[in-house]
């Protein structure tokens, strides 16, 4: 399932022009991060990708059927899509019941949904708050009510707005070892998002916005170390890619923002210097 974006313009009613001629591709099984400083275009450009915008010129295809000719709940089915604030996302009264919506919407027999949901709270470390209301929980425990409720109904696409926000780092690593999961199985995972750190130790496609335009696309660590690019999009060079910068005189390589990937390098100078 292809993401098609055709020089895409969408002006709000205000006035304001969020994006200026945006084209690109996600193709099937891609993880893609798009990043940029507040006020980009990020998020209006993937409300484009289910439908929830529709541009003002240009063209948005999902799967070759374009998002103009078809509705947000019939793109909902393939493209799944995680709120930033989740309490723009959820209403029920329990998370159970919060995660059950869709599917039942979607036509799952409760055997099913029983099965979907007990899928989701273990998946998510929810189960202890089944019968909860989600207004009862922590910002970063809604949010992740909020993706066990897109989750459950295995759209083949899921994008997620600042999936990281309110969570600690053994949840992010979660997230992350998550992601690799689903890309094992063939999704395509779009993420808006400031958490460099994380992309770093994902290294997915990066799309770099400012002003409502792409002004990179590319490889996670061909973008996220380049310091000049980064820095006119307000975005930090990753803590180890600053390292290595600086270690560049030893003979190290530049472009290295993944932690494993570091350590091996690292560990190989040791044992060289030791011997």
């Amino acid at each position: 399932m292809t993401l098609e974006i055709e020089d895409l313009h969408f002006t709000y009613p205000s006035g304001v022009e969020a994006l200026k001629g945006v084209s690109l591709t996600v193709k099937n099984g891609e993880f893609v991060a798009i990043m940029g400083q507040n006020g980009a275009g990020k998020t209006t450009l993937v409300k484009h990708f289910n439908g929830l915008l529709k541009p003002t010129s240009g063209r948005v295809t999902v799967d070759d059927v374009e998002t103009t000719k078809t509705s947000v709940a019939s793109l909902a089915r393939s493209v799944g899509f995680v709120f930033q604030n989740p309490d723009h996302q959820l209403f029920s009264e329990t998370v159970e019941e919060e995660i059950s919506f869709a599917l039942k919407n979607f036509g799952y027999d409760q055997n099913a949904i029983e099965e979907r949901i007990n899928w989701a709270v273990n998946l998510l470390g929810l189960s202890q708050y089944r019968k909860t209301s989600p207004f009862m929980l922590s910002g970063g425990e809604r949010k992740r009510v909020a993706l066990a409720s897109v989750l459950a109904w295995d759209p083949q696409i899921l994008i997620l707005d600042e999936p990281t926000i309110g969570q600690d780092h053994q949840q992010k690593e979660n997230l992350r070892q998550f992601i690799i999961q689903l890309q094992t199985q063939g999704k395509t995972i779009v993420i808006v998002t400031h958490d460099v750190e994380f992309v770093a130790e994902c290294n997915p496609r990066v799309i770099l916005m400012r002003g409502g335009k792409i002004v990179a696309d590319g490889e996670g660590k061909e973008i996220l170390t380049t310091p000049q690019l980064l820095e006119e999009s307000s975005i930090v060079l990753p803590q180890i890619a600053q390292v290595f910068t600086q270690l560049a005189s030893e003979g190290l390589p530049k472009n290295i923002i993944d932690i494993y990937e570091a350590k091996r390098l690292l560990l190989k100078v040791l044992k060289e210097r030791q011997t």
